[in-house]
């Protein structure tokens, strides 16, 4: 009986050995925090959600290595919450979390110590950590190094990464002087990832960039794409200059007037639309932003929609639609994303919309089709193949 007990004993010291990264489950991120705090540790929180597709790879890659485990489980306490659900929705709006995954490394007071958002691969993620907690590594570090004065670089791209959705502001100004630095130099990738990312609208400090890079930016993009990209920035000036984000008012008559300057009475007419819309998003006025998504897109066949465009506007409406009128409007959106450019994320979106109407045997036809092209294009489908086993 000793033997055998001792083997067990051995077997379990096995297992707990090998394990990856220990998350702590049915706890309230109050309870979190306490937990951090009592341990003397940083909450490690991965905020994720269930539709993205890096959390899955981090998920299943990742979290459960070794290493990782052995260094987080050692040095945080780590926890796993979907920011759209529950009160991971109010984690989101604390943290500014808007890109997945996000990691956030949290104090027991729940100050926030270090942040990165990407997917990474273990080494590079047990990296992250050794960053967070790092004084001179953490947030409050790399702040104080900044408005020192440090121009190095590779600092500066640093620390525009950890800040970029920390503090929006701050990661912009970081950028200028970034750029500033490199007038005599070409970009690389990262730093065109930079200036896409950080460039909000023709107001912008890095709205520049784009026009005095033209010719570099025309090697790594169509003509055409850059001159909507400056369209789409003076848009945003137009909205964000006509917007109060304190009252939420949305002063039209303001942006029409500034609009008709270059714009015809048509143009005017769809991005005052369009802008009221992004108002009733902000707002979270569902029956509003619908109303006006039908008004503005109509049948779906403009040649300024694009098939991305059509799809998100249209798995919005799935998410959110409960009139079967306005579902039926974006299977018609749909319908023409995929006639522009099938591919597995608007054909799944077909095959959901059609299941939300009830209609069984299109959703079967459809789902099929999807999982088919997500084979071809190395696509996860494993919740499209969810919605086929009920509707075989």
């Amino acid at each position: 009986m000793k033997k055998i007990s001792l083997l067990v004993v051995l077997f379990f010291s096995l297992l707990s050995f090998g394990q990856g990264m220990k998350f702590e489950e049915n706890k309230s991120f109050k309870e979190l925090l306490a937990t951090a705090k009592k341990e003397n540790k940083l909450l490690f929180l991965d905020a994720y959600t269930t539709w993205c597709g890096p959390c899955k790879l981090m998920a299943k890659n990742v979290f459960p290595q070794t290493n990782v485990g052995e260094f987080y489980n050692a040095n945080f306490v780590n926890s796993k919450i979907d920011m759209e659900k529950g009160e991971g929705i109010d984690i989101a709006k604390l943290y500014n979390v808007r890109a997945y995954p996000t990691y956030l490394f949290i104090n027991g007071d729940g100050e926030l110590i270090h942040r990165v958002t990407s997917y990474f691969p273990p080494e590079e993620f047990i990296n992250v950590g050794k960053d967070a907690v790092d004084p001179a590594k953490q947030m409050g570090a790399l702040k104080k190094k900044f408005e020192s004065g440090n121009k190095d670089p590779e600092f500066l791209k640093s620390f525009i990464k950890i800040f970029a959705f920390a503090d929006a502001d701050l990661a912009t100004k970081a950028a200028a002087t970034y750029f500033a630095g490199k007038k005599a130099e070409p970009l690389d990738q990262e730093d065109f990832s930079i200036l896409f990312a950080l460039t909000k609208d023709s107001n912008s400090p890095l709205y520049g960039e784009f026009i005095s890079r033209k010719a570099e930016l025309l090697k790594v993009m169509p003509e055409e794409s850059y001159n909507k990209t400056l369209n789409t920035f003076k848009a945003n000036a137009l909205f964000n200059n006509s917007y109060d984000k304190k009252t939420k008012v949305f002063d039209e008559q303001k942006y029409v007037a500034e609009a008709k300057k270059t714009m015809s009475d048509a143009e005017v007419k769809a991005m005052v639309l369009k802008s009221k819309m992004r108002v009733a998003a902000l707002n979270k006025d569902k029956n509003e932003y619908q109303k006006l998504a039908i008004e503005y897109y109509q049948d779906g066949t403009s040649p300024q929609f694009t098939s991305d465009e059509l799809n998100s506007i249209s798995w919005n409406f799935f998410e959110n639609a409960t009139d079967k009128g306005n579902l039926e409007k974006a299977l018609l959106w749909v319908k023409q994303s995929v006639k522009l450019a099938a591919g597995y994320a608007n054909t799944d979106t077909v095959a959901n919309l059609y299941f939300k109407l009830g209609d069984k045997a299109n959703a079967k036809i459809w789902a099929m089709k999807a999982i088919e092209l997500a084979k071809k294009e190395g696509e996860d489908y494993a919740e499209t193949q969810i919605l086929l086993d009920k509707v075989s």
